[in-house]
């Protein structure tokens, strides 16, 4: 898979798809749009990482970049 991350300058989401228990695909990368609340952000997210909302059923996470990073810091 190319390295299609965007610049870490600006606050972006890491978003993943649930594939099974306890099973994570990363779905892709999003900015963060400013202006939003932080729900509607992470759907903003979900939406521009899959290329369409999240349908009922799906489960998604949308994890800020900095967190993400933060968690790898062990």
């Amino acid at each position: 898979m190319a390295d299609t991350r965007p610049s870490d300058a600006k606050p972006g989401y890491v978003v993943l798809r649930e594939v099974g228990k306890d099973r994570w695909e990363l779905v892709g990368y999003a900015a963060r749009k400013p202006g939003r609340t932080a729900r509607q952000a992470r759907a903003d997210a979900v939406a521009e990482a899959s290329g369409r909302a999240a349908r009922p059923g799906e489960s998604y996470r949308a994890v800020l970049r900095s967190e993400w990073r933060v968690a790898g810091d062990l």
